[in-house]
């Protein structure tokens, strides 16, 4: 049986690279299976009932509480919106518990980005209003609680604070390998086991319906319960079970056998699987290679029910392979619910029940915001209850109108990461790239107000800025004309969503194509395509305000041959692939997003040679991890050539003229088990970067450029020197080249103010 286990474990690690032509099919909001009899039943977890199947998963927390760790106005509305929404679990997300122990969890001063219920009775109350909140809205809240982050922590903590991070044996650091983790004792653990349950017993007083441990994704738990990371030789906690079931019989022993307790767990961390025999080679990978079997780990959760666990959740992965806990875009949806299958038929065939006599649920995880997947899951058995997270961010209110069948007004995630996660990273707060309320709903109201005076608007350019605007100002009262020079709507999410992999970035055009349909019988409203906004236009319909939303252009840089007919914009390429259908081999100039995701498209579409280049040190740098990691790591797989810190210099009729920099020194650009820094952190141990340049050629048939944009802002500016109207304004890439997240963010608060 484990033996078929791993099968399966190789197949689906296989399959998450061409998906689409596999078992997986591209999601899209349709209500086939409307209405949703599975998804909106309820479902008793220990002694409390959830009103419907849906989990709203751990999103939020970082850098959303005071400087206490008491969750804030902030906080407490965003969880809040998305009970209104209708969503019947809600959990936080991670609160630590180790304060005091796992040192990369506070900074100078012992603040920390993190909510704390540890800390003192003046945090109290922040949760005590948090649970109200959700309970007045029928939805059950669940805080999820960190023993710590160990070795995935920031290891700032030995510049700031002269102390090691900590982990279960010495395990070297995510971030920063050469910055080796401190082995715990024993004693450390106990007293991590003893704060846990109290913040349990806490939590329970502060009216929160359960607790929910994170013993997954390499955090600290699966650090302790993981043998790829505890390798401890000596003492109680070298039995790898022992930690989880001891924190769960405390956990219990505060807080009474009828307290929930759910427990977040990968059914496999798939490190052998993704990298195979890097395993042995890579010294980042090297003490990791004996990590849990999924046979050991249906044990582990087997004793964990014996111990006191209610209800699981249930993926793949951890941060070495990034993109399977926290699948990208470009991954599948419904990509874990295989896994979640196993552990249902597990539990089944060997009769598991929870203390209190009942089934125990496994929550399905894995983009799953589409109602008809989700019900299907749950109509095949496939999972007892299914997790959304983003796309709970992009959408509120979709529990509410999935219930309606109101699918094509739900908003989809685009699965981007910028704003939900990258965000935090660079050091802000979770947000959403396309709701701009999000993480903002306690000071951008639900409903927007109308304006003062009705005012007659031009917007130019009809991509997501111009669209969000037109929406946002139509919804103020004004009158709007949106100008678009092409036959349809859209922009950049036009080519941005043709590749199969960028499929929910189609589904966002679709629905932003929807909400302006249903204006079409507005006579506050003109949508005019295939028409150029000129001066003379618009000094004759005399608008109120201009705003311009006229995007950008690709760059052509001033290379020898840049103009050959072998040469083609990656843009036009994704329009119309058949400028690339006689090519055999192709040269991709740049290696940004559109870079290697187009790299992606002509490899796995159009199965062509695929070389890029990149004069930068990494490929997709300030992009999401995750994001960044699955493209790596699947060009790769497919046989593409990435070379970074490599200048194009000459463009021939049948090849590229490159200067390469050969050093050692040089990161490896298919390192996808490490992340890029941020470039405000000082690493003051890191290696130089030598020069040691070789000419290459490199043979191809054609070259396609993703050398940037560019932005298209004449049109602004010949408004602005014509004084076209009294309010003029700037937005979208037109004002500056961005994400989805930026523009979109802009011409919503913009909008706000007219």
């Amino acid at each position: 049986m484990s033996e078929n286990y791993e099968i399966k474990l190789k197949q689906l690690e296989n399959s998450y690279g061409d998906w689409f032509n596999g078992k997986f099919q591209i999601s899209e909001m349709t209500d086939k299976y409307y209405p949703y009899d599975n998804i909106f039943s309820p479902i008793q977890v220990n002694r409390i009932t959830i009103k419907n199947r849906l989990v709203m998963g751990p999103m939020g927390n970082i850098c959303m509480a005071d400087e206490t760790g008491r969750p804030s106005e902030k906080m407490i509305a965003y969880f809040e919106e998305r009970a209104k929404g209708g969503v019947g679990l809600i959990t936080t997300g991670l609160i630590p518990t180790s304060y005091g122990i796992d040192n990369s969890l506070s900074e100078k001063g012992d603040l920390s980005i993190f909510p704390r219920i540890d800390r003192s009775r003046t945090v109290f109350s922040g949760w005590r209003d948090l649970a109200a909140v959700c309970h007045a809205h029928d939805s059950t809240l669940f805080i999820q609680l960190t023993p710590g982050m160990g070795r995935v922590g920031n290891p700032q903590c030995l510049v700031t604070k002269y102390k090691f991070p900590v982990s279960a044996s010495w395990n070297p650091n995510f971030y920063m390998s050469l910055v080796p983790c401190k082995r715990l004792s024993d004693r450390e653990i106990d007293k991590i086991i003893k704060q846990t349950g109290q913040a349990s017993a806490d939590a329970k007083a502060a009216n929160i319906d359960g607790v929910y441990l994170h013993g997954h994704e390499g955090y600290l738990m699966e650090q302790l319960t993981n043998t790829a990371f505890n390798r401890r030789k000596i003492g109680k906690y070298s039995d790898w079970q022992r930690f989880g079931i001891d924190t769960v019989k405390e956990i219990r022993n505060r807080c009474g056998k009828n307290y929930p307790i759910m427990y977040r767990i990968d059914l496999s961390l798939a490190l052998n699987e993704t990298y195979k025999e890097k395993m042995d080679t890579e010294k980042s990978l090297k003490k990791f290679k004996n990590e849990r079997t999924i046979a050991q780990t249906l044990d582990y959760m087997k004793n964990l029910v014996e111990a006191g666990v209610d209800i699981f959740d249930v993926d793949l992965g951890c941060y070495d392979n990034w993109w399977l806990p926290h699948p990208p875009a470009t991954m599948p949806s419904g990509c874990f619910l295989d896994i979640s299958k196993i552990v249902k038929d597990y539990f089944e065939k060997e009769g598991i029940k929870s203390n209190v006599g009942l089934k125990v649920p496994v929550v399905a995880v894995g983009k799953l915001g589409y109602p008809d997947l989700a019900e299907k899951a749950l109509r095949d058995g496939q999972c007892d209850m299914v997790m959304l997270a983003r796309p709970l961010l992009a959408d509120p209110e979709l529990p509410n109108k999935a219930y309606r069948g109101d699918v094509e007004d739900i908003c989809p995630c685009i699965g981007c990461q910028e704003a939900c996660i990258n965000e935090f990273v660079e050091g802000g707060h979770p947000q959403c790239a396309v709701n701009p309320r999000t993480g903002f709903e306690s000071e951008l109201p639900e409903e927007i107000q109308k304006a003062s005076k009705e005012k007659n608007i031009a917007v130019i350019g009809a991509g997501p800025a111009g669209i969000m605007a037109a929406l946002t100002l139509l919804k103020r009262g004004h009158k709007v004309d949106l100008y678009e020079k092409d036959r349809e709507v859209g922009g950049m999410l036009i080519p941005g969503g043709s590749a199969k992999i960028k499929y929910e970035l189609k589904n966002y055009l679709i629905y932003l194509k929807h909400s302006l349909d249903k204006h079409k019988d507005d006579e506050n409203f003109n949508l005019l395509l295939s028409t150029s906004a000129t001066i003379e236009t618009l000094k004759f319909k005399d608008y109120d305000v201009v705003m311009v939303s006229t995007g950008a252009t690709q760059i052509k840089p001033p290379i020898e041959g840049i103009n050959n007919e072998n040469v083609v914009f990656a843009i036009d390429v994704l329009k119309d692939p058949s400028l690339v259908k006689d090519a055999k081999s192709i040269v991709v100039v740049g290696g940004g997003v559109v870079g290697c995701e187009t790299a992606y498209f002509l490899k796995y579409e159009l199965d062509k040679k695929v070389s890029v280049i990149e004069m930068m040190s990494y490929f997709m740098n300030h992009t999401c991890t995750a994001n960044r990691g699955h493209i790596l790591h699947y060009l790769e797989k497919s046989g593409v050539d990435l070379h970074n810190c490599t200048i194009l210099k000459k463009i021939n009729k049948d090849s590229v003229d490159v200067l390469k920099n050969i050093s050692k020194t040089v990161p490896n650009p298919y390192n996808t088990w490490q992340p890029i820094l941020p470039e405000n952190m000082e690493v003051s141990f890191s290696k130089e970067i030598e020069i040691e340049n070789k000419k290459i050629n490199i043979k191809a048939d054609m070259i396609v450029l993703s050398t940037g944009i560019k932005s298209d802002n004449m049109i602004y500016y010949n408004c602005v020197k014509q004084h076209i109207a009294k309010e003029i304004y700037n937005i979208g890439d037109s004002r500056k080249p961005g994400r989805v997240f930026e523009v979109v963010r802009t011409a919503y608060r913009k909008s706000l103010t007219i």
